[in-house]
């Protein structure tokens, strides 16, 4: 039989069956229906020739001996429970497959079965203590009835002796029985009426409705501040730098200092860094890991790599490191350029309204004072408090064509992103005119214009529709012809000048270029970009596996520790964990 066992797992569920039949008073007639259901004959017919008598002997295991009354009853009390666990146990069962595809059929009925034995447990723990409390409360109903009929009786007791002390009797002082019949009949009445008031919540509704109602408030209120302390504690988790993500970056910067002539730019600068005849990727990001996944990830996807140029924008601080990684990756002869945007001159504050804003001292203490109090006052916009949505990596997508002025088109990338097949046909989509090709992300009544930006004001109201359609920065295709002719820096400029004193949106770049390109951004196919692996654990494996890009926006990045498991090892693929300054900083591989 256990050839026959290895080859169906649903062989088990027939001895779970056979058990049942003789021992919890199921007919015989119902146990053969249940294995034949379990393990049907075109099931029993992909066995072994040596097994298949097995198989075709398994509904004859089902005892037909008759039950004594006194059994069936006892056995019979237990069916309830017995056809709880049954049901259970087959759904939980992996059917039985056969060819190629078996394991994915298997593995899928293993979560099913995974999820059924959870809410399973959940529900056997959520009975079990409702169980408990209404043992409880009979217990507290039981004393107090007992207390209550005992009072009961002595009160009785007592009128009748009081009723007897009313007949006139000279061998004894009528004045002393009364006297203590009284005082017994008090302390009696007290008792009574200590009984009453303790018994009164287990059988006032309203009260105990009302004392329900206090102590859900109750608990209201420590959920609520449980959460801000929470969403507080995953700010600080998700914005944190991990120790070998800056362990990186310093040694990246020593490598880049002790060996200057090596990694220094070429000079003069390739001609394919200006060629509009090739695709070109901007990429802005501090984070030199991130940065590299995204350039390898687009390399390694890419139909014909020597045609891609990938321009690295990042800040002085981490330019040597950027520099060192980008050039120790084998490129397969894609171009690049890596540079600070402190090299781009343009951007001060006069020109600037980001780089203006944060000479202002309000805005300063809003993003910069560190007090715990300030940081949970509006948990829901938490993370807008963030700094580095002043910061100008985030903005710089709004300079693109004073950027790269010979430039006609550029696919801009966060660094959250992993590029899984070649790109190249964004640039084979008509525009229509627009600037900006996007994905939209709006469903129903989610991600609409209201949700992003003030509506009770005045000017936003005039110039955009609340229900209008929100998208996702992430991968954007910019047409910079099409950029320029709409003036859309001069618009964020306007726009963002508005909003110093943040009352038509909160912080962010988002909002802006919702407003920026409100009436100039082409929807692209979803296919081309799946959001969510960053917040979403429900995204299915086929949309992610269907994607050009998978975004992992969301606090959940795939470097920390609180990445989700099931996503990480898109990213983590792209990782060179064979490289030396990756095995120095103890970046645990997959």
């Amino acid at each position: 039989m256990s050839g026959c066992i290895k080859e169906l797992s649903a062989t088990r569920l027939v001895f779970f069956l056979v058990y049942l039949h003789d021992h919890c008073h199921i007919s015989s007639a119902t146990t053969q229906t249940l294995i034949s259901s379990v393990f049907p004959k075109h099931t029993r017919a992909q066995c072994s020739l040596p097994c298949r008598p097995q198989c075709d002997e398994l509904p004859k295991l089902v005892s037909t001996k008759p039950m004594d009354a006194a059994a069936a009853s006892s056995r019979r009390a237990a069916l309830p429970v017995t056809v709880l666990v049954l049901l259970l146990l087959v759904a939980a069962a992996p059917p039985a497959v056969g060819g190629g595809g078996g394991s994915a059929a298997v593995n899928g009925d293993r979560l099913r079965a995974e999820q059924i034995r959870k809410q399973a447990s959940d529900a056997a723990a959520s009975a079990a203590a409702l169980a408990a409390a209404s043992r409880r409360l009979h217990l507290d109903r039981a004393r107090h009835l007992r207390l209550l009929s005992s009072l009961h009786r002595n009160l009785t007791a007592t009128l009748r002796d009081l009723a007897s002390a009313s007949v006139p009797d000279p061998a004894s002082s009528q004045a002393d029985r009364a006297r203590r019949l009284d005082l017994q009949a008090k302390d009696l009445i007290r008792a009574a009426r200590a009984a009453i008031a303790d018994a009164k919540p287990l059988f006032d509704p309203q009260l105990k409705i009302q004392r329900l109602k206090d102590a859900i408030f109750a608990r209201n209120e420590l959920l609520a501040r449980a959460k801000k302390r929470g969403a507080f504690a995953s700010l600080i988790a998700a914005k944190s730098i991990p120790k070998p993500l800056h362990c990186l970056a310093v040694r990246l910067t020593a490598e880049r200092i002790a060996l200057p002539d090596k990694f220094a730019d070429p000079k003069p600068p390739p001609a394919a860094l200006e060629d509009p005849a090739l695709f070109h990727y901007a990429i802005f990001s501090d984070n030199v890991l991130a940065a590299s996944v995204v350039v390898r990830s687009a390399v390694a996807n890419s139909q014909d790599p020597s045609k891609h140029v990938f321009h690295v924008v990042t800040d002085r601080m981490n330019l040597g490191a950027m520099q060192v990684i980008i050039r120790l990756m084998d490129l397969q002869g894609a171009h690049y350029e890596v540079k600070a945007y402190e090299d781009y001159k343009f951007l001060n504050s006069s020109y600037v309204p980001v780089l203006r804003q944060l000479e202002s001292a309000n805005l300063q203490k809003f993003y910069f004072e560190n007090k715990l109090e300030n940081a949970t006052k509006d948990a829901s916009n938490m993370k807008f408090r963030n700094p580095k949505y002043l910061s100008m990596l985030n903005h710089l997508r709004f300079y693109l064509p004073e950027m790269y002025p010979k430039l006609q088109k550029i696919l801009f990338l966060d660094d959250d992103v992993v590029v899984q097949r070649d790109l190249t046909g964004l640039w084979k989509i008509d525009m229509d005119g627009k600037v900006n090709g996007a994905v939209e992300t709006c469903f129903g009544s989610f991600h609409r214009y209201w949700q992003y930006m003030n509506f009770s004001h005045p000017l936003i109201k005039e110039k955009f529709n609340p229900n209008a359609c929100g998208w996702a920065y992430g991968m954007n295709f910019f047409d910079l012809n099409s950029w320029r002719r709409e003036k859309s820096t001069e618009q964020y400029h306007y726009w963002q000048n508005q909003n110093e004193n943040r009352l038509l949106w909160k912080l962010g770049t988002l909002p802006p270029g919702l407003i920026t390109f409100y009436s100039t951004t082409k929807p692209l196919d979803k296919s081309w970009h799946v959001l969510g692996l960053g917040y979403n654990p429900s995204i299915s494996m086929e949309e992610i596996r269907n994607a050009a890009v998978v975004h992992f926006n969301g606090n959940m990045k795939p470097w920390l520790d609180i990445g989700m498991n099931q996503f990480r090892h898109l990213w983590t693929k792209y990782v060179d964990y064979g490289d030396s300054f990756i095995r120095q900083c103890n970046f645990a591989p997959p």
